[in-house]
């Protein structure tokens, strides 16, 4: 019995954060611009910007890196390991784990979003559980891009207007 309940411990926990390897994404160039077009100049907002690229940097610092489950390195990094890691980088506590992240911040409307906003997303195929999640690294009207750690391509950026994204896609929220 025990050597059954382990068999399934291992696999749920190898299943996190997985994105299905068939899928093809595209590695798209985003630009290193600001949008610091903020009206109410709070002393929170305007450090806003700012802090945002900067963890997004920290995230693209980690593009090409492979995947590993429960990595936080060059050497190999997970979804949730990616973005622990890139606001860790700036001081900034996050939870590890995607189900706890998923928990964090403020739930933000994708119309909304802004770099460095969290995207969640349920990757397994009849399930509506959030087990992936990225960094929004560009935002346009209706070009969200984001960088994330696929089992398949390691970390890269993808964009929430590729059907499989956009099909999986749960929530967006704003930890900054």
């Amino acid at each position: 019995m025990r050597k059954i309940i382990l068999f399934f411990l291992i696999i749920s926990c190898l299943s996190a954060c997985k994105s299905k390897k068939h899928v093809v994404t595209k590695k798209s160039k985003s630009s290193n611009t600001v949008n610091t077009t903020k009206t109410d100049k709070s002393s929170s907002e305007v450090n806003y910007p700012a802090d945002a690229k900067k963890v997004v940097d920290n995230a693209k610092q980690f593009d090409g890196v492979r995947y590993k489950y429960g990595g936080t390195t060059k050497k190999g990094m997970d979804c949730s390991g990616l973005v622990y890691t890139s606001f860790k980088l700036e001081n900034i506590s996050l939870p590890r784990t995607t189900t706890d992240l998923s928990k964090t911040g403020n739930w933000v409307d994708i119309k909304e979003v802004q770099k460095g906003d969290l995207l969640f997303f349920a990757t397994k195929k009849n399930s509506r559980t959030i087990n992936h999640v990225g960094i929004v690294t560009n935002s346009r009207v209706g070009n969200v891009e984001f960088i994330h750690a696929s089992t398949s391509k390691g970390v890269m950026v993808s964009n929430l207007a590729e059907r499989y994204w956009y099909f999986a896609f749960v929530q967006a929220r704003r930890v900054l």
